[in-house]
C-alpha cells in the first residue's frame, strides 16, 4: 500500500504543475444559508499554497462573496472543464468543495438507492443542480492519464457525489476498499481510468480515521468516504 499524499514523490516542478478549482458557497441570503464555508475555501487555499506548493495563479476560487467568481452552475462546469483541458500527465490536481450537496431522482437507472447525488449551485433555483453522473463526465474519466487528483467533496451526500468505481466507508467495519459491483470494469467508458487519476472524495462534518487516509493500491486506488449527517436547503 502507498500513504495518502496529495503530490507524488515523483512530481516534476519544472515540467509540471499543480492545480486547483476551490468552491465555497454560503448562499448569502438564502434559505439554507450556511456560515462556514468562505473560511473553508480561505483555510484550503493557504494549506495548498503554503504547504504544498500550489502557485496562486494555478488556483481558481468561485465564491459568492462578491469578490471572487460566482459559484454558479455555468461557472461550475465551467471551471472543472477548464482544469481538464489545462493539464496534462504528471500535474497535480486539488479540487474542492464546500457547500450544500442533495439527491434528485435518478434519471438513469444507475443508481442503487434511485437517486444521483448532487452540488448545489448558488443559483440553483433558476438552473439546478449537478448531478454526479455530470461530475463523472466532464471531471474524472475525462482527466488526462498520469494526473493526481484529490478531491475534497465538504457536503452531504457526498460519499458517492463521483460515482466511483470504489467506495471506503470508515465506520469501523472495514479495511479496505469496496468495489461497486453495478460497474463494468470492460466497459470503454472505464478503459484508461484507473492510470488516470488517484481521487479522495471526503466529505466532513467527521474526522476521519488514519486508515481513511490510506490509497491502498497505489494510483488506481479510489476511496470515498459517506457521511449520513444531511442539512437541509429549500
Amino acid at each position: 500500500s502507498h500513504p495518502f499524499a496529495i503530490t507524488p514523490s515523483s512530481f516534476d516542478s519544472s515540467k509540471n504543475k499543480k492545480r486547483a478549482v476551490l468552491i465555497g458557497i454560503n448562499y448569502t441570503g438564502q434559505s439554507g444559508e450556511l456560515s462556514g464555508c468562505h473560511n473553508d475555501v480561505k483555510n484550503i487555499s493557504k494549506y495548498l499554497r503554503e504547504v504544498q506548493g500550489f502557485k496562486k495563479e494555478n488556483v481558481t476560487i468561485l465564491m459568492d462573496d462578491g469578490q471572487h467568481k460566482e459559484p454558479t452552475k455555468a461557472n461550475i462546469i465551467a471551471s472543472y472543464k477548464k482544469l481538464v483541458k489545462d493539464c496534462k500527465s504528471g500535474d497535480v490536481v486539488f479540487c474542492h468543495y464546500s457547500g450544500h450537496g442533495g439527491r434528485l431522482p435518478d434519471d438513469n437507472g444507475d443508481e442503487d438507492d434511485g437517486h444521483d447525488e448532487t452540488l448545489i449551485p448558488v443559483d440553483f433555483e433558476k438552473n439546478g443542480q449537478i448531478r454526479d453522473d455530470d461530475l463523472l463526465n466532464m471531471l474524472v474519466n475525462p482527466m488526462p492519464k498520469g494526473v493526481t487528483m484529490t478531491c475534497l467533496m465538504d457536503c452531504c451526500h457526498s460519499g458517492t457525489v463521483l460515482d466511483l468505481p470504489y467506495r471506503f466507508t470508515a465506520d469501523g467495519d472495514l479495511e479496505e476498499m469496496e468495489m461497486n459491483e453495478r460497474v463494468d470494469f470492460s466497459d470503454e467508458f472505464w478503459s484508461g481510468f484507473f492510470a488516470t487519476a488517484a481521487v479522495a472524495a471526503v466529505a466532513s462534518k467527521v474526522d476521519p480515521p488514519a486508515e481513511m487516509m490510506i490509497l491502498g493500491g497505489g494510483p488506481n486506488a479510489i476511496h470515498e468516504y459517506s457521511d449520513t449527517a444531511c442539512c437541509v436547503i429549500a
